[in-house]
C-alpha cells in the first residue's frame, strides 16, 4: 500500500506549537475578558425576558377583555333564548286562538247557512199564506162586485151563497193572522241572520288580527333566531381567539420560564469558568447547564470549565480520519493527533470557546490557529489555507476560523487511496503536554481509514 508522509513527528509538533505560544505569551497575550462574571443574566436574555413579559401583560390584557366579551355574549345568548322561549309559547297561544276563531267562524257560518234554509222555508210558507189570502180577496171582491138579485136567484142558491159569505168572512181572519204570525217569524229570522252576518264579520276581523299577531310573534322569533345565531358565531369566534392568546400566553410563560432556567445556568456555568480559571477545584455541572450556557450567543468568554465540555465539542471539519491519536505516524513515531482528509475548501470551524493565541502561517505546516480553552488547555489545528480569525479574539464554539485548501498544504498525509488531500491536523495539549481527543467531540461521526 502506497505510504506518503505525514504532518510531522510528534515532537516537531510540539515544538511547533510549544514555540508561537510563549512568544505570544511574552508578546502579545491574550486580553481580558469584558463578559461580566457575576449572576447578571447576559443581555439579550433580560431583554427577551422584559420583552416576553411585556407581550404577555398585554396578551393577558386582551384575553382578560375576550373573556369578558364572551361573557357578555354568553349572557346575551341565554337572554335570547329566554325571549324566544317566551316567543313560541306565545306564538303557540295565538296559533290556539287562531285555531279557535277558525272553529268559531265555521260555526257561525254553519249556523248562517241553517237560517238560510229556515229563511227560505218561512217564505215558502209565507207564500202560500198570501197566495190562499189572495184567492180569499178576489172570491170577496167578485162577490161584492157582481150580487146575485134576490127575487131572480133561486132560495137554494141565495142560501149557499149566504153560507159562502159567513165562511169566507170566518175564515179570512184566521189567514190574516197565520200571515201575520209568518212574517213576524221572518222578520225574527232576518234579525238572527243579520246578528250572525254581523258575528261573522267580527270573528273575522279579530281571526284577521289573531293572524297577524301569529306573523309578527313568528317574524321577531325569526328575527331573535338569527341574532341568536350571530351571537353563536361571534361567541364561538371569540372563544377560539381566546384559545389561541391563552395557548400563545402560555408559551410565553413557558418561554420566560425557560430564558429564567437559562439565565440560571449562565449564571452557574460563568461561576464555574471562574473558579477554574482561579486554579480552584471545577465544579460538576449537569448537560442541561452546559447546553443552555453554549446556547448563549453574547458569551464572550468559554461559556464553561473546559473538563465541563467533555462531549460537547465540536468536531472542527467533515471528512475522514485517516490518522487518530495514538495510531503510528508513518516514521516509526506514534501521533500526538488526529488528520483528517476533507474535501476541498471545507470550511474550519471553532472545536470550543476560546481566544486565538496565534493565527498564520508556520514553517511548511501552512495556516495554523492556536486556541487558548482555558485552564491551561490549548488546541492546535493546522494545514488551512486561510485564516480568518484574528489574534487576540475570543471565537465562540462553531463559529467560522478559515477554510481547507483545494489539496495537502506542506507535509501531505497518504489515504488508502494514495490520492493527495486536503488534511487538517488537530492536536489537544493540556500545559503544553499532548492528550487524547477521544471522548471530547459531541458526535464523532468521521471514520477511521487506515492508510
Amino acid at each position: 500500500m502506497k505510504r506518503l508522509t505525514r504532518w510531522a513527528a510528534v515532537g516537531v509538533v510540539a515544538a511547533a506549537v510549544a514555540a508561537p505560544m510563549a512568544l505570544l505569551a511574552q508578546s502579545e497575550p491574550a486580553p481580558a475578558s469584558s463578559a461580566t462574571t457575576d449572576s447578571g443574566a447576559p443581555g439579550w436574555i433580560r431583554q427577551s425576558a422584559t420583552d416576553s413579559q411585556t407581550q404577555l401583560a398585554e396578551l393577558e390584557a386582551s384575553l382578560s377583555l375576550s373573556n369578558e366579551r364572551a361573557t357578555a355574549l354568553k349572557a346575551e345568548i341565554e337572554a335570547m333564548k329566554g325571549d324566544r322561549d317566551k316567543q313560541n309559547a306565545a306564538l303557540i297561544a295565538a296559533g290556539e286562538r287562531v285555531r279557535l276563531a277558525e272553529v268559531d267562524v265555521a260555526a257561525v257560518q254553519e249556523k248562517i247557512g241553517e237560517l238560510i234554509v229556515e229563511e227560505l222555508e218561512t217564505r215558502g210558507r209565507l207564500d202560500g199564506a198570501d197566495k190562499s189570502i189572495s184567492n180569499v180577496l178576489a172570491a170577496l171582491e167578485r162577490i161584492s162586485r157582481s150580487p146575485p138579485p134576490a127575487l131572480i136567484v133561486d132560495p137554494s142558491d141565495a142560501l149557499g151563497s149566504a153560507r159562502s159569505a159567513i165562511l169566507i168572512s170566518a175564515i179570512l181572519p184566521q189567514l190574516q193572522a197565520k200571515a201575520d204570525a209568518v212574517m213576524a217569524d221572518l222578520n225574527a229570522l232576518n234579525e238572527i241572520k243579520l246578528a250572525a252576518q254581523a258575528e261573522e264579520e267580527n270573528l273575522r276581523a279579530n281571526f284577521d288580527v289573531l293572524e297577524e299577531e301569529q306573523l309578527r310573534i313568528a317574524t321577531l322569533i325569526a328575527a331573535r333566531k338569527s341574532s341568536e345565531e350571530t351571537a353563536t358565531t361571534a361567541l364561538a369566534a371569540e372563544e377560539q381567539e381566546a384559545a389561541l392568546m391563552a395557548e400563545r400566553a402560555a408559551q410565553l410563560k413557558q418561554l420566560i420560564a425557560d430564558l429564567g432556567k437559562r439565565a440560571d445556568a449562565v449564571a452557574t456555568a460563568a461561576a464555574a469558568t471562574e473558579r477554574a480559571n482561579a486554579g480552584g477545584t471545577t465544579p460538576t455541572l449537569d448537560r442541561e447547564t452546559v447546553l443552555l450556557a453554549l446556547a448563549n450567543p453574547e458569551r464572550t468568554e468559554p461559556a464553561v470549565p473546559f473538563a465541563s465540555a467533555r462531549g460537547f465539542l465540536n468536531f472542527p471539519v467533515s471528512g475522514v480520519n485517516v490518522i487518530n491519536y495514538g495510531d503510528g505516524d508513518g516514521f516509526g513515531g506514534i501521533s500526538r493527533g488526529l488528520s483528517v482528509v476533507t474535501r476541498a475548501q471545507a470550511p474550519v470551524i471553532a472545536p470550543a470557546d476560546g481566544t486565538v493565541l496565534y493565527a498564520g502561517a508556520y514553517l511548511n505546516y501552512g495556516q495554523i490557529v492556536i486556541l487558548d480553552v482555558g485552564q491551561d488547555h490549548t488546541i492546535l489545528l493546522a494545514g488551512l489555507e486561510a485564516v480568518e480569525a484574528k489574534v487576540g479574539q475570543f471565537v465562540r464554539m462553531g463559529e467560522r476560523l478559515g477554510a481547507m485548501g483545494s489539496r495537502t498544504i506542506g507535509r501531505t498525509v497518504a489515504t488508502s487511496a494514495g490520492a493527495s488531500n486536503p488534511t487538517l491536523y488537530i492536536e489537544m495539549r493540556n500545559s503544553n503536554s499532548p492528550i487524547d481527543p477521544t471522548g471530547w467531540w459531541a458526535s464523532p461521526t468521521n471514520t477511521t481509514q487506515s492508510g
